[in-house]
């Protein structure tokens, strides 16, 4: 039976790794469909702590090799099932068919963003195409962008992002936004935010880079051209919890759900860090200390069972 298994990578998984194997836990990580998480898709990281900028597949690599220097064991598996029990010994059946148990469990097994389904958001993503104005709006200074969705998150984006660009169009499918009427406010009431109303997009213009989108409005049927060098998705994230509903209390969007002012969740041994757990912040570095916690809270967990 392992001592500890880590369900996903990503900053907060190998971080956990990280303080697990140094703390001698021996702990097996689950490296998941996509190694390294949402990270390994993007270009330059300017905001990680230690690095003025760093490509997010090389920064993942550096935290695989770094956990595995101290003893972690990574395996390019997937979680298929599991069955959790108070107290420890979970059985995980992995997707080669493959059984294992463990004593204790961190899930990290990230988020990933909603996106429209547009081939062409795809064939230009990390070349303008984003869904994290926070992470990236620095990049787009004295440039017009675009957000594409009418929620709290939306505005927050777009109002965020009229720190750098030069305008900030909201592209929104229906006549008023989603967002909290305080929100709302906000974007209308900012003079570099312009509100596309009954519109949707239908293509990511470009070829190597994002140069505008093509967009029809959902009641004239008319179509027009948007010009702008950086698209933002803010149509909400899909926690990567699937195969543990039923398993662990989450909230209404799939998020699991942590005891207060730890990494625990609902049941005892298991713990849970980055983006599964938290659709607030949605960071690199904040996923990280996450992993340190769930890391922390699992090895004194374990000492306490002897």
């Amino acid at each position: 039976m392992e001592n500890l298994v880590i369900v996903g990578t990503g900053p907060a998984g190998y971080t956990a790794a990280v303080y697990a194997a140094r703390g001698r836990l021996d702990p097996v990580i689950l490296a998941g469909p996509l190694p390294g998480g949402q990270l390994t898709q993007t270009t330059d990281i300017e905001n990680f702590p230690g690095f003025e900028a760093i490509n997010g597949f090389d920064l993942m690599e550096r935290m695989r090799k770094q956990a595995e220097s101290f003893g972690a064991k990574v395996k390019g598996e997937t979680l298929k099932s599991a069955v959790l029990k108070d107290g420890g010994s979970h059985d995980l059946t992995l997707s080669s068919g493959e059984k294992i148990s463990a004593k204790s469990l961190i899930v990290a097994t990230g988020a990933s963003p909603r996106w429209l389904g547009l081939e062409s958001e795809q064939r230009l993503m990390a070349k303008g195409v984003t869904a994290c104005a926070t992470c990236d709006g620095a990049f787009y200074k004295d440039v017009p962008v675009v957000v594409v969705g009418g929620g709290d998150s939306a505005v927050e984006e777009a109002v965020f992002l009229t720190k750098f660009a030069s305008k900030v169009t909201m592209i929104h499918r229906r006549d008023q936004l989603r967002a909290s009427a305080i929100m709302a406010e906000r974007a209308k009431g900012n003079s570099k935010i312009e509100i596309v109303w009954d519109t949707v997009v239908t293509e990511v213009l470009g070829k190597d880079e994002v140069e505008g989108v093509k967009v029809k409005n959902v009641k004239t049927e008319q179509e027009s051209v948007i010009e702008c060098k950086g698209y933002f998705a803010a149509l909400g994230h899909i926690p990567a919890t699937e195969v543990f509903k039923g398993l662990l209390d989450m909230d209404g969007q799939g998020y699991i759900l942590l005891k207060e002012g730890s990494s625990r969740t609902s049941v005892d041994g298991v713990f849970a860090a980055g983006d599964c757990a938290d659709h607030v912040y949605r960071q690199a570095v904040t996923a990280a200390g996450m992993g340190c916690r769930a890391a922390i809270d699992a090895e004194r967990w374990l000492e306490s069972k002897g």
